[in-house]
Formats: C-alpha cells, structure tokens, sequence
C-alpha cells in the first residue's frame, strides 16, 4: 500500500468523525431522553462509529512516514481512545453491564464482528523498544547471577526413604521384563506372519493376479478421483477453504515487507525530521531573535506611555501567571486592559470561603433548578470532544487541502517546522523580554510616584510568599538507593517477574451472535470469550499503553478477573503486561508469605514495590487468590501465611494511585464466595465474570489449538461433535487434552492415520468439567456485586413498568438523577 491509501484512510476517518462531532457538538443542547432502551441504542451506535475510526487511525498512524502527519494523527488516535472509553464507561452506568451486545447495530451499519474487534496500537510496543530491551537485558544479568550463586552454593544430597528406594527399583526391574517380554512377542509375530505367507502362497494364474491388481487399483483411483470432485464442490460451495490459501501468498509476503520496510522509513524520516528542528531553532534565534527582542520591547514601551496619556499613571505589569506581556499584544486598548488587570484583582480577593447563609440560598437555588430540569438521560460530559474538535480544525486548515505533489518521498516540511518553532521562540524571548521591561516599569515608577512602587512591590512580596506553602510528602524510605538496586532486590525476591510471551489475540474465542434476541426475551446471555477480550483492552490494555488517555479517560486502578479455574485469567494477566510491554509485580497471598516480616517489613515490601511500579510504569500488579486477602474466617492450614497481611496497607496505597501513575492492580479469584464481598467490592472497582467458553468458542479454540499443535485438519476430524461433548470443559483442560493426544510420534503417523474426534474423547473423561451448578454459584455471587444489584433492580424496574405505565415517567426521573 503506497502513502496516497494511508492519507485515503486518515482522510475517511476525519470525514466521519466531522460527523460524530457534529451530532455529538449541536448548536442546540439536546433534550433528555427518556426511553432508556432508545438513550443506550444512541451511545452503542457512537461508540461501534468511534471503534471504526480508531481502527482506521491506528493504521494510518502504524504506515504512515511523514513525521509531522503522525505527530498529528497521534493526538486524534489518542482523543478516539479516551472517547470509546468515556462511551464504554457511559454505557456500562446505563446498561448496568460490563458486556454489551451490538449484534442489531453493526447489521444496521453493514458491518461485521471483526470490525467490532479493539485494536491494540502497535506503537505502545514499538516506541519503547530500547527501554523493553534495556530491562530485558536486566532481568537477564540478575537471573544468571542467581542460577550462578545456586550452582555454587553448598551441595546437599538428599537421603532417600526405603519406601521410595524400593519404589525405584521395582520400576527399573519392571521396565526391564517389559522390554523383554516386547522383545520374545516380537519375534512370535515375526514367526507367525512368516507361516501364514507360506501357507498363502497357492498357485495362481497370471490372469487372476491381474484382475485382483486391476480390482485395487481401480478401487483406489476412482476414491481418490470422488475425494477431489467433493472437495472442488465444497471449495466451490464456500464451505471450505483452499488449500492454496492456507499459505501466505506472494502478494502478502510483499505487503508484509513494504510494511517492514514503511516502519524503516518512519526511523529514517524521524532522525532528519529532529535535526531539522534543531537546525531551525538556531537560525530562528540567532536570525530573527533579536529583531523580535526589539519589537516587544517598543511595543511594550508604547504601551507604557498610552496608559500614562490615557490613565495618568503607569500600568502594573501583567504577573506571569497572568500571561505577562502576552496580555499586551492581545490588541486591547489601555483602559480595557487596566479594566481586565483590576477585576483579576477583585476576582483574587472574593476567594474566601463564603459565609453559611450564601451556601443556604445557592442549595435552594440548584433545588429550585433541579425540579424545573426536564426529567431523562443525558450524556455525561467529556474530557476530549474539545481537544478533538481543536484536532479535526487542524487537520482541516493544515493538511486536508494541502499539495503534496511535490513531496512523494513524505518527509518533513520546514516551513510548517518555522512556524511551529517561530511561536515557542517568541514564548521564550517574551519571558526575557518581561524581566527586562518589568525592571524597566519599576525605574519608571520610581522616577515618577514612589508611592506606587512600594505597593507594587509589596503585592510582589505577597504573591512570592503565598506560593512559598507547600504540601508535605510522603517520605521515601529508599531515597538513597538507584532504581537498578530496586530492581534486582524485587527480581530475588520474585515480586517482580517476567511475563508469558503472549498476546491478547492469543486469547481466543468467537463472538456471541444471540445477546441482542436473549435480552429482548429477558434472559440475561453468559458473555462469550471475545467479550472478555474486547474488555480486557478497554479496561487494561489502553489506558496503561497511553499516558495521555490514561490521564483523562474514566480512571480504572483495580480490575477482578472472576472464573473457574483453567478459564485463562491468568494468561490474561500476562497478555495485559506483553501487549503495553508493562512490569509484572506478584503480590499474590502465596507469593509474599514470609518475605519482608513484620510491619515495618511490609510497609518497606509495598513501598518498593509502588516505588519501581511508578518509575518504570507502566506496570501490573498481580493478585492472585485474591479472595484469600479478604476471607471471611481464615481456614487453619493457612493462618501462618497469613494470607489476610495486605488488607489494611494496599487500600491505602492505592488512593495515592493518580491518572499520572500508569499502575493497574489485577486480582485473580476462582473461589469468590469465601471473601467478604463487601471488602472485595470496595477494593476492586471493576469485576470481570469470565465463563466457560461457550459452542462457537470451543469450535475456534480446539481447530487452533490442534493445528498449533502440529496437527492438521481433515474431514475425518468432526470439530462440531467434539465441541459440542466438550460443554464444561475449560480452555486449560483443552490445551491439556491436546498436548496428551498430538504428540511427535501422532505427528509422524498423520499422513496413513489422520486425527478423529474419538481419540480425544477418553482424556476429556478422565477430568472433571466445569458443572453448571458452579457456573450458577459463580453467576449468583456476581449478581450481589454492586452492579449486578443495580442490574437486577433495573430489570425489575422494567417489569414495573411495563405493569403500570403511569409511574413510568418518575422512575425515569429518578434514574437520571442517579
């Protein structure tokens, strides 16, 4: 793909988000809507159209190679983040869900599951790969430095017991009658099909021989001729896949390189790109600096001597703070600015805390306003429709006309460089300017009314001493010691730990086709596997691959993965960590039991802990068994791990935890009910149900699992029946059954004896699946979670008011004020 089709993608998306702005930004606010069902409709459709036009950018920005067109797509990309987030955050508070179904909207918009899919930006990995390999590196030194100082320490040799001594010979004595009673069955086989060979062979007649030859081969040829036809008819059909497009063609190999190579160029435009700036600023400064030094300063001075015709005295220089001299070249006259300057003043001054009765008359004012405030449901607010309204007027003025005919290589434009650098150069002589002409003001006054520069310089001394208070922090018990130090200490001690390679991609399961049709019919659907991915990204992945999303969007410090055992929510946690390339901390009940004791060991454990997760953020801190850290009654083989250690500390430590701080705290539970909900909730702000993998999910994850595995996919393999028996069954217990069944030996033997369902039946017997019964406690225990509770009553509400349609408008009422 060349340049041009980037441009076509970054131009579409800024086409449709002109229109999002324009529903979302109306001239006229728009009125409360009432019907719930009608108010979510509207932000499942805002929120399926900014999906699309993330995905788009996301791709514009991946390829495209002109430095300051990505600078540009960048801060859109980043606004499209945060504004899905504030729309999923909004539809969750309304829906009462963290799942929600679009199946109706994306027919509407011809669109298909795929489309709904999050994108990870590949930029949270890829602008970081010197900080990743550097820390790569460091685990690696502390990891050979241990395995060194095991290898040299002192050698104990195990004493065995008689039981186990015993055991070992009888399984080596075992062995060896085994091989040779395989080895004399062997040759009685061998013995037998020799005889029999001499017992077949009669006396045939050439003619004979050649029919049974004929007969076989005839035989062969025409299955082998009916096998083709069939798969022709079915690749025809649609209904199987081309063997040829099983492999990547020559066409995709060659886009795979031009976008390798795209992302070259993006390195190399990127270098002259920054030694172009610097070479800019210089000429700027040494050029056109002083000649902007002289200009402010006459203006200023001009200024001076207007306000003394006009005010009979001299003005107080503008504060800083305030803008300074900016405020003057704002083409104001001097009695406006004079004006402007006296009511900031005032302004200062009426900061006082107000007086009981004024509190009294605004709270009867705001009631006043709340009853006559048309009932319904509104948007909330947002942080980024401004900053991308701002984008898309820059977009529109900058780049959409602009003639790149000349510039088909895409590198930097310096004349769009001057004027980007030509205002930060006048911010910068402006602020020596104003030193200067500030002192300058002072001669002035002091030549004309001392009076005057005394108070100036009175109020001067006021506002220096105001800023002077700050507040205290907290201390740092490590003050002394490097990051490096931090590091190593928290790899020894397996605090911090590496991640699993994989991806959320890796993390498979199908879309749920039916969860529009089920909660029209009141039924409340279990989500599918892509579900929890989709949210996963939302709630982890994207805010913690971006500072600046994370900083504006809906902040999420806690997340509770919820689920049987073997559902992936730990590979979750892993994917979380290699798809932002962010540190893995474990402080999982188990993980920290006997480390760091006493109270002043745990508050040091903690301490350096959130130290290193702030200063190389992003970072994950893993829980698991989180339920242990909030049981209700600890079990007695438990109490001296003491698995309850991190109740009071962590809580409070995590409202030191602000958008600037890129740090997650994920729990894992498959045992929820034996924890104090009331606890656990309060912690955990968000709480992730993740279920057993439905039908369409089984089917995707045993075909990849087997092929990945080295298997291969033929028609004696029936994929639908062994997804359908394998109901209860979790991803673990698949992944377990495959790597017994498909091994290197079953490999070899493919080609004669290719793989059926059968052979996977027997090991699926021997584990137990996943009874519905525990799937219904886990649902329940959701369900007096506080969302679950708000989704409950919601539904009831519903019913309510479908019984008596009168009461509809205050229940409406009293949901919006919610």
């Amino acid at each position: 793909m060349s340049h041009s089709t980037y441009n076509k993608l970054w131009f579409e998306a800024h086409e449709e988000l002109s229109c999002l702005l324009a529903q979302e930004l109306p001239e006229e606010p728009l009125r409360p809507e009432r019907d719930r069902v009608v108010f979510f409709q509207r932000l499942a459709t805002l929120y399926v159209r900014y999906v699309q036009i993330f995905r788009q950018l996301e791709e514009a920005y991946d390829q495209s190679v002109h430095p300051q067109k990505r600078r540009v797509i960048r801060q859109v990309l980043d606004s499209v983040m945060g504004r899905v987030l504030e729309l999923k955050n909004e539809m969750v508070e309304k829906e009462f869900s963290e799942y929600h179904y679009m199946d109706d909207i994306i027919q509407d918009l011809k669109l298909t599951p795929e489309d709904l899919e999050i994108p990870i930006p590949r930029y949270f990995i890829c602008e970081r790969n010197e900080v990743l390999q550097d820390r790569e590196r460091m685990f690696a030194a502390i990891l050979n430095q241990m395995d060194v100082t095991e290898k040299t320490g002192p050698h104990v040799m195990r004493m065995l017991t008689l039981e186990r001594a015993i055991k070992v010979i009888q399984v080596a004595e075992r062995a060896r009658q085994g091989r040779l009673r395989a080895k004399f069955m062997r040759e009685i086989h061998k013995d037998s099909e020799r005889q029999k060979k001499a017992d077949e062979q009669e006396a045939v007649t050439t003619d004979q021989a050649a029919v049974c030859i004929q007969k076989v081969w005839r035989g062969f040829m025409q299955r082998k001729k009916t096998k083709r036809l069939r798969e022709e008819e079915m690749i025809f059909l649609g209904m199987a896949m081309d063997p040829k497009l099983s492999y990547p063609s020559q066409n995709e190999l060659a886009a795979q390189n031009n976008k390798a190579n795209r992302r070259t160029r993006q390195e190399e435009h990127e270098d002259d790109y920054q030694k172009s700036i610097g070479s800019v600023i210089y000429q700027l400064r040494e050029v056109e600096g002083p000649e902007m030094k002289e200009t402010m300063k006459d203006q200023i001075r001009q200024w001076f001597i207007e306000c003394r015709d006009a005010t009979g005295s001299f003005p107080d220089y503008p504060e800083e703070e305030d803008g300074g001299s900016a405020l003057i070249f704002a083409e104001k006259t001097p009695e406006e600015l004079a004006e402007e300057l006296a009511a900031k003043e005032e302004e200062d001054a009426n900061k006082k805390p107000k007086g009981k009765e004024e509190i009294k008359e605004k709270g009867k004012k705001g009631n006043i306003e709340d009853e006559e405030e048309e009932p319904g449901l509104k948007m909330l607010p947002s942080a980024y429709l401004a900053d991308l309204k701002t984008e898309h007027k820059t977009f529109s003025e900058v780049w959409q006309n602009r003639n790149e005919s000349k510039n088909f290589s895409q590198r930097h434009e310096l004349e769009l460089i001057k004027e980007e650098k030509r205002k930060e150069i006048e911010v910068e002589i402006r602020k020596q300017v104003d030193e200067l002409m500030r002192q300058e003001l002072a001669n002035w006054k002091l030549a004309v009314d001392k009076e005057k520069s005394g108070k100036v310089k009175g109020a001067a001394k006021k506002k220096k001493a105001s800023k002077s208070g700050k507040k205290k922090k907290d201390k740092d018990l490590t003050a002394d010691r490097t990051t490096e130090s931090l590091f190593e200490e928290l790899v020894e001690q397996e605090l911090l730990k590496k991640a699993d390679n994989v991806k959320l991609k890796d993390y498979l399961g199908d879309y749920s086709y039916l969860g529009t049709t089920l909660r029209q019919s009141d039924i409340e659907p279990m989500p599918s596997l892509s579900d929890v991915r989709q949210v996963v990204a939302l709630y982890a992945v994207l805010p913690l691959g971006s500072q600046a999303v994370h900083e504006k969007a809906p902040l999420v410090k806690t997340i509770l993965l919820v689920g049987p055992s073997g559902v992936g929510k730990k590979m979750l946690v892993h994917a979380i960590c290699q798809e932002t390339g962010a540190n893995l901390f474990d402080l999982s009940p188990l993980n920290v039991a006997g480390k760091y004791p006493g109270k002043s060991g745990l508050q040091m454990m903690l301490h350096l802990v959130f130290k290193v997760a702030r200063l190389m953020q992003p970072s994950v801190i893993w829980i698991g068994d989180a339920e242990k850290m909030f049981y209700k009654k600890v079990p007695k083989d438990e109490k001296e791990l003491d698995p309850k250690r991190l109740k009071k500390d962590l809580p409070k430590i995590l409202k030191s935890i602000k958008g600037e701080d890129c740090v997650l705290i994920v729990g894992t539970t498959n045992d929820p009910h034996s924890a104090d909900l009331k606890s656990l909730c309060k912690f955990y702000n968000k709480i992730i149900l993740i279920p057993r993998p439905d039908y369409a999910s089984r089917y995707v994850m045993w075909k990849e699992l087997i092929q990945k595995n080295g298997g291969e996919m033929t028609s004696d393999l029936d994929l639908s029946s062994l997804a359908k028996i394998s109901d209860g069954y979790t991803q673990g217990h698949m992944v377990q059954v495959v790597r017994s069944i498909v091994t290197v030996r079953r490999i070899q033997q493919l080609p004669k004896r290719p793989l059926t369902a059968s052979e996977f039946v027997p090991p699926l017997a021997r584990i137990d699946p996943v009874f519905q019964e525990e799937e219904e406690a886990l649902k329940n225990w959701y369900a007096k979670t506080p969302l679950g509770r708000k989704r409950i009553k919601a539904a009831s509400g519903k019913e309510g008011d479908e019984e008596s349609p009168k009461t509809g408008g205050k229940g409406g009422k009293k949901k919006g004020k919610k």
